[in-house]
């Protein structure tokens, strides 16, 4: 049955109810620190970068985007991986506990070899003991020379392609040139390494949604097809102790490390990277949570003791470390970042460009010259207005613009589906134009070149204006030489260092578990002020009304900027509370007399947003559950809550009932009072009982309290406290029934009031 709690007197009213380079960038296993996620729209504001060009941006968004194409046991308070065993001790001082840090990578803790054997090489094998019949593994520099003497040092190393865990049985220190095993750790059979997780997927109110939670190492998440309206207005990813949000969690900076407000998302795929040096073995959920508010929108669990591998920071690894880079052109900072990734790679370039320029980098036709005719670069930009990137995948058939289908043109503009580039991330940093992108390294069609990963080749690139089609024009820098890169070298690192905390300053001990109780303490957060123009006249509920003292408390949209935030000069996060009807309207009150208040804001405290308790109290703010030890100590509640062993319980619950607009009518924002936008509500329960909360007001009560909703901030508005009250208005009775409107303001006459009124409304299935 749908009935609208919206009687109308004869008039329609409605009531008032209430950058040669010698040198595979493999990616080594799981990489962890963050690059950039998909395009965004923002300028990032992350770390503090010179402006001098020999200070770069931080290159932590390439290893998110290889993060984005790979990721598809606690000791002493330190995590290394999942311990394999210790190396035997047989010849040379060799020693060391070796973990698994995935199904590629191992760690060695206190690595220890005095450096005298004649041929000692990491080795591997499938045998059932160590022998020649192994392959030798790449020491922690990536290369396979003979091994040096080292001292308690910790390393990290990574198989060869085509080799896991899975299908190695030993690890050793061999000496090649007299076959002898100087030490070595056996790899058990099912060796279950660590590897990401998957949890649940993030669902909650304002849009939150998501699949399934990735746990890719111990301080990464990847939040595949993520989304959220952007309309609240405090808004951060948040974790914590504890299976649920709270106002004491933790702030997680977004994929381009900010802690502002989240912005809009529209299934984004993201990586997160946990501040400091907390990891998910600390944490019990994940989510995104609403500071000023204190609401939960949507949140995981994070499973205890998760077999995950430990991030590349926890190893003392700096992301550089993994990944390639070459200066292109000094004076503009131009640099060329790549990582091979299977059989693609993913390539980052970064330069200072001004406005309207483009930067483009590529494969050179002929492999042992850099000629720019017949080649294959990846044009990209960012729209210094928009803030929007592209990377564009170009054929150069002649030294002119494009015209037709003929000289430097986009694959696409000379056949269509060629495009084999596909956009990671677009970001301006501090002047910087970032752009990431991933290319095959087998040519796509007749337009590509392959990229080698054996030898060094060939490339190009140039900076230049784009012209009116948003196409290159003739570039103003470019290369003048011959130019070779190896794309399958070994990692090198050949740029300034970026401007950013090393990992090597992360630390383990045992007391990193604690990190969560010594987060840094700040002041809570307060939304901004909102604008207090235009506000709807929300007619007052006077002493004398309603006669028998009983208020209906439900839930109700916040009715736009005239509303809400123009009424109290706070920001809305999209309910509060409507009492009789009316929008946060101010009530008056006696002290002496009984009120009796009728409250449906929710009674499951396990779907945050359905569950709001009534209660009042002297706290203009609410959320009385969020708030410190301290901060509860400084507010008085009068009514809706009683104590029990030492626990301050709400007791204004009960069912939900929620005012409803109507979606074929037009937004809030266009109505130019409440009467005319209460006429749209429709108000709508859940199946059950509704709650009560009783209080009589004394000489002690403060003249001015406020009622609140217990767990959430900013909901509530203001209760004038009286002494006595003039009866000589008219009052009807309890039991007469009598229409109660809002009129619009430009035909308000005076208001006819009635006492509370119990009324049809549409009453919804259960859904707890």
């Amino acid at each position: 049955m749908r009935e609208r709690q919206r009687e109308r007197n004869g008039n329609g009213e409605a009531r008032r109810a209430g950058d040669r380079v010698v040198g595979p960038t493999k990616l080594p296993g799981s990489t962890t620190d963050t690059f950039l996620g998909s395009n965004h729209q923002d300028t990032m504001t992350t770390r503090s970068l010179a402006s001098s060009p020999t200070r770069r941006p931080s290159a932590v968004g390439l290893v998110t985007a290889l993060l984005l194409i790979a990721a598809a046991q606690i000791c002493s308070g330190a995590y290394y991986g999942k311990l394999i065993g210790k190396l035997s001790e047989l010849h040379h001082g060799v020693s060391g506990e070796v973990y698994a840090v995935d199904a590629r990578t191992l760690f060695i803790k206190d690595f220890t070899y005095d450096g005298e054997g004649p041929a000692a090489f990491f080795y591997a094998g499938s045998s059932k003991s160590p022998g020649n019949n192994g392959f030798r593994v790449r020491d922690e520099r990536g290369t396979t020379n003979l091994l040096k003497r080292y001292r308690k040092k910790d390393i990290t190393l990574t198989l060869p392609d085509g080799k896991t865990l899975n299908n190695i049985k030993w690890f050793s220190v061999w000496c090649d040139e007299f076959s002898v095993n100087f030490g070595d750790v056996k790899i058990p059979r099912g060796f279950d390494y660590p590897k990401p997780q998957k949890l649940k997927t993030l669902s909650g109110i304002h849009g939150v949604s998501s699949e399934p939670v990735v746990v890719v190492d111990a301080q990464t998440l990847l939040i595949p097809s993520f989304s959220y309206d952007g309309e609240a207005p405090d808004a951060k990813f948040w974790v914590g102790t504890g299976p649920t949000p709270s106002s004491q969690g933790i702030r997680v900076p977004d994929e381009n490390g900010k802690e502002q407000p989240l912005r809009r998302y529209d299934r984004k795929t993201i990586v997160l990277t946990l501040p400091g040096d907390l990891t998910v073995h600390q944490l019990g959920h994940f989510g995104v949570w609403c500071e000023a508010f204190a609401v939960d929108f949507g949140h995981v669990q994070l499973p205890h003791s998760l077999n995950v591998p430990p991030s590349l920071r926890m190893l003392g690894v700096s992301p550089q470390s993994k990944l390639n880079c070459e200066v292109l052109e000094d004076t503009l900072a131009f640099e060329v970042r790549w990582a091979v990734a299977g059989d693609s790679i993913v390539v980052q370039l970064v330069a200072k460009l001004d406005a309207g320029q483009y930067m483009s980098f590529g494969l050179s036709a002929d492999t042992e010259r850099s000629v720019m005719v017949g080649g294959d670069p990846t044009v990209a930009w960012v729209d210094k207005q928009t803030l929007q990137g592209y990377a564009i995948d170009y054929f150069l058939d002649a030294k002119s613009q494009c015209s037709g289908r003929r000289g430097s043109c986009p694959d696409s503009r000379i056949q269509d589906n060629t495009d084999s580039v596909r956009l990671l991330n677009a970001a301006m940093v501090n002047g910087y134009s970032i752009v990431t992108y991933q290319r095959p390294l087998k040519a796509s069609d007749e337009l590509d070149l392959p990229i080698l990963t054996n030898r060094s080749q060939a490339i190009i690139w140039a900076i230049g204006p784009l012209n009116e089609r948003q196409e290159v024009s003739f570039h103003s820098h470019y290369l003048k030489t011959d130019r070779f890169i190896e794309f399958g070298r070994p990692p090198a690192w050949n740029c300034p260092m970026p401007d950013q905390e090393s990992p090597d300053n992360f630390k383990q001990t045992a007391s990193n578990t604690q990190l969560v109780t010594r987060r840094p303490q700040r002041v809570p957060a307060t939304p901004a002020p909102a604008s207090t123009n235009d506000a709807w006249e929300i007619p007052p509920i006077q002493c004398y009304e309603p006669d028998d003292g009983v208020f209906y408390a439900q839930m109700g949209p916040t009715g736009g900027k005239h509303g809400y935030p123009a009424i109290t000069g706070h920001v809305g996060w999209g309910i509060s509370w409507y009492i009789n009807g009316l929008l946060i309207p101010v009530i008056n009150v006696v002290r002496g007399r009984r009120y009796s208040f009728v409250t449906e804001g929710g009674l499951d405290p396990d779907i945050p947003a359905r569950y709001h308790p009534f209660y009042i109290t002297d706290d203009p703010i609410g959320g009385y559950y969020h708030k410190t030890a301290e901060e509860k100590a400084k507010v008085k509640i009068f009514a809706g809550v009683r104590r029990q062993r030492g626990k301050v319980i709400p007791t204004g619950v009960g069912r939900l009932c929620n005012w409803v607009p109507d979606e074929n009518q037009p937004p809030a924002d266009d109505f130019a009072s409440f009467g005319a936008y209460q006429r749209t509500l429709t108000l709508e329960c859940d199946v059950g009982e509704p709650g009560i909360v009783e209080w009589t007001p004394d000489e002690n009560t403060p003249d001015t309290v406020y009622y609140q909703c217990f767990t959430h901030r900013y909901l509530g508005w203001k209760i004038n406290v009286l002494d006595s009250c003039d009866t000589s208005e008219p009052s009807p009775a309890a039991s007469e029934k009598r229409e109660m409107y809002a009129e619009p303001e430009q035909d308000r006459q005076d208001l006819e009031y009635d006492a509370s009124i119990a009324v049809p409304s549409k009453i919804t299935s259960d859904r707890h």
